[in-house]
C-alpha cells in the first residue's frame, strides 16, 4: 500500500524523514535498501547548492543509489529556490521537497526552514518558484504553526495544493515547541480537512502501536519516523511490514543487523572519508549501542564500555572490530 506523488507510487507508507547530519547518503542507502518507503535527504541550502558548495552537493548526492531519488531544499528567496531546483533535477531528483518545518535557530534566523510559517505570503512564493521550475512533483514538509498563536498549517497547505504542490507532511509540533512534549497528532487531522493530496503525519511515531494511533488520530496517509530510525535504519521497513505485510521487512536477526551496522560504519567511512567519517560514525555507533542496552540485550556497565573503547578512538580499524566482538559476543550468549 504506497502513496500516489504525482505519477510516483511509493513501496508502502512509512518514510524516512530528512535530518541534518543524519540522513547522508549512506544512512538513506541502508534505510532504502531495508524497506522505507521513501527516503528524502538531509537538507540542502539552495543558494549554496546553486553556488557548488561541496557539502552542499555532496548531500544532493546518491541518485544512482536511491529510486525513487528525494532532495530537500531549503532557502528564503524565490530566484535561489528556483534554481536550487533545476540543479537538484539535473542530479538527479525524482522529488523535489521544501523545508519549511527545520526549527533550527541557525536556520530560522535566516528566515528559513518553519520561519516561513509565519508569513504565508512569503512562503508562497518560494512554493511557486519551486513548482515552475520543477519537472518533477513537489512537496512540502512543514510544522503546525510558528507557535500556538499562529497555527496556520491547514491554510499553507490549502495554499500549496493549489499552487501544485503534490504532497504534504506535517511535523505535529510548533516552531516553538521544537521537540518538547508531545506530538499533536489529532491537530494535524485539520491538515487532512484542507487539502486532498496525500498528507504524511510526522512527529514521536516509534513503534507499531505509534504508527497506528497517529494514522487514526490525524487521518494521515502514511507516517514519516525521524528520530525512532536513530541507531537503526531499517526501523521505517520493519514498521511499514507490520502496517501492511509484504510492503517492508521482517524485524531483522541479530545476526542480519550486526551485518546492516558494520555495512553502514564502511560506507560511512567510504562516503566522508576515514577521518571525518570516523567522527560521523559516532553518533551512529552511539545510537546502535543505545538500542542494543534498551533491548537488554547489554547491560549498562557493557554499554558505558563500548561507548568508551568505540566512540573515542581514531583508529577505523579498531572501531570495526570492536562493533563486530560486540555482536560477536550477543551471538554467543544467544547460542549458551
Amino acid at each position: 500500500m504506497g502513496i500516489k506523488i504525482g505519477p510516483i507510487e511509493t513501496r508502502n507508507r512509512v518514510f524516512l524523514a530528512p535530518m541534518s547530519g543524519v540522513t547522508d547518503e549512506p544512512f538513506r542507502t541502508i534505510a532504502h535498501a531495508h524497506g522505507a518507503g521513501l527516503v528524502v535527504s538531509e537538507m540542502v541550502a539552495s543558494e549554496e547548492l546553486a553556488k557548488s558548495r561541496p557539502d552542499m552537493v555532496q548531500r544532493a548526492t546518491g541518485a544512482e543509489k536511491l529510486s525513487p531519488f528525494v532532495i530537500q531544499l531549503a532557502g528564503r528567496e524565490a530566484h535561489w529556490m528556483g534554481e536550487g531546483a533545476r540543479i537538484a533535477q539535473d542530479l538527479g531528483a525524482d522529488i523535489i521537497d521544501i523545508n519549511m518545518g527545520c526549527p533550527a535557530r541557525q536556520v530560522t534566523g535566516g528566515l528559513s526552514g518553519s520561519a516561513l510559517m509565519r508569513d504565508l505570503g512569503h512562503a508562497m512564493t518560494l512554493v511557486e518558484a519551486i513548482v515552475s521550475a520543477a519537472r518533477v512533483p513537489v512537496t512540502l514538509k512543514m510544522r503546525l504553526g510558528w507557535d500556538h498563536n499562529q497555527l496556520n498549517a491547514p491554510e499553507l497547505a490549502r495554499r500549496a495544493e493549489a499552487a501544485g504542490v503534490a504532497m504534504i507532511t506535517v511535523h505535529g509540533r510548533t516552531r516553538c515547541q521544537f521537540y518538547t512534549g508531545k506530538a499533536d497528532w489529532s491537530a494535524i487531522a485539520r491538515v487532512r480537512e484542507a487539502i486532498s493530496i496525500p498528507l504524511i503525519a510526522n512527529g514521536d511515531a516509534d513503534s507499531m502501536a505509534d504508527a497506528s494511533a497517529m494514522l487514526a488520530a490525524s487521518g494521515a496517509d502514511g507516517i514519516m519516523m525521524g528520530r525512532a530510525a536513530y541507531g537503526r535504519p531499517w526501523w521505517p521497513g520493519v514498521i511499514a511490514e507490520r502496517l501492511d505485510p509484504g510492503s517492508g521487512i521482517a524485524l531483522p536477526s541479530l545476526q542480519a543487523e550486526a551485518a546492516i551496522v558494520r555495512a553502514h560504519h564502511q560506507s560511512i567511512l567510504s562516503h566522508h572519508g576515514p577521518h571525518h567519517g570516523n567522527r560521523i560514525a559516532r553518533k551512529h555507533i552511539g545510537w546502535t549501542i543505545t538500542r542494543l542496552n534498551e533491548r537488554g540485550l547489554i547491560s549498562n556497565e557493557i554499554m558505558a564500555q563500548a561507548r568508551a573503547g568505540l566512540l573515542g578512538t581514531p583508529d577505523n580499524a579498531r572501531v570495526a572490530d570492536g562493533l563486530a566482538q560486540l555482536y560477536e559476543n550477543l551471538f554467543l550468549r544467544e547460542a549458551a
